[in-house]
């Protein structure tokens, strides 16, 4: 599986920052990660909030598990912003 077919985005709201990985080939899909807390550097492999994935995929799971599992992988391994830091313009 190649790593440059996903994004990795970023989304400050009011609610905090949100964090996705979209898949841009076919099958397109998106997941939506949270940090993982409990990892060591705070951010893991995520902890997976959402995922949508296209109506002829739904419930075939052992057949996009391997996407699932690369999409973490680029959550870790891409820079992210610090979930420790508050977001830009804001206190704590």
């Amino acid at each position: 599986m190649n790593l440059s077919e996903f994004l990795r985005i970023e989304r400050e709201g009011g609610d905090g920052s949100r964090h996705y990985v979209v898949h841009l080939q076919d099958p397109k899909f998106s997941i939506e990660l949270a940090p993982d807390p409990t990892a060591p550097n705070r951010v893991g492999r995520g902890v997976m909030i959402r995922l949508c994935v296209p109506n002829s995929w739904a419930g075939d799971y052992t057949r996009y598990a391997e996407y699932i599992n690369a999409a973490q992988e680029v959550f870790e391994k891409t820079p992210g912003s610090d979930p420790a830091s508050p977001a830009p313009g804001r206190r704590r």
